[in-house]
């Protein structure tokens, strides 16, 4: 590994929206394909990878809770939707020759594994992908919460935080042109200004057990390997004190 990027096992978080053509929903394969081979690049670099996915293309269920669906109802249903996203990036990986296992905090025997730590952490020694679908379990918390606490669960150094931006910026770029990139930013900093990197329960888990989140664009060509690769892209959210802009 580089030693500008010191993580060799590290979890890489994706929301739903990598999953398709923004504003669309459903499943593009062609994206998921592109997201395979930035996973294969990185892989054989010598990263050991463990993947959080959400399911936002699919559905989202605090959305429907809000549009008046039981709030823990909904929440199942949001997790059954990852395992769709899971099972597409599992096919994805293996078409291109990397060796996976899927599971899943919500035992389905008949299609992938029911999440157990030391077997997870087993796979990754293998050198195996690990993807985790069925978010933690239990309705209420996000993937983000379920990729805080994976990543802390199997010892992962480092959330990589794949998005539709290239790192968190001081104000929305999409409606300001004038918004500044951080190229670092604490914990601290990022509550004291409202970033929302994750939700407040995710940031907390990170910030308690000091493992760090890297914010950066998937869609970018080569990000992912760039990123492993020691190269300054995206924001670094960690327990360094005070922040730097890009």
């Amino acid at each position: 590994m580089n030693p500008n990027f010191p993580f060799r096992r590290v979890l890489l978080k994706l929301s739903g929206e990598a999953f398709t053509t923004e504003g669309k929903l459903g499943i593009e394969f062609s994206r998921v394909r592109h997201i395979a081979e930035q996973i294969k690049a990185v892989h054989r670099m010598g990263a050991e990878i463990a993947v959080v996915v959400g399911a936002g293309n699919i559905f989202r269920g605090q959305a429907a809770a809000e549009s008046g669906m039981d709030r823990a109802q909904a929440d199942y249903m949001g997790m059954l939707a990852t395992v769709l996203n899971a099972l597409s990036l599992q096919d994805a990986c293996e078409k291109v020759g990397v060796i996976t296992r899927l599971q899943s905090a919500i035992e389905m025997k008949s299609i992938c594994e029911g999440y157990i730590r030391r077997k997870a952490m087993r796979h990754l020694e293998k050198n195996r992908i690990v993807i985790f679908a069925g978010g933690t379990g239990n309705p209420y918390f996000t993937t983000d919460t379920t990729a805080a606490l994976r990543a802390v669960e199997v010892g992962c150094q480092v959330i990589l935080k794949a998005t539709k931006v290239d790192g968190v910026y001081d104000s929305d770029p999409k409606k300001n042109p004038d918004a500044k990139r951080f190229s670092r930013v604490s914990y601290m900093e990022s509550i004291q200004r409202r970033l929302k990197i994750m939700d407040s329960t995710a940031l907390a888990l990170c910030m308690d057990n000091n493992t760090p989140i890297l914010v950066f664009d998937i869609f970018e060509p080569d990000s992912l390997k760039n990123l492993v690769d020691g190269k300054k892209i995206g924001t670094l959210i960690s327990s360094e004190e005070g922040l730097e802009y890009a």
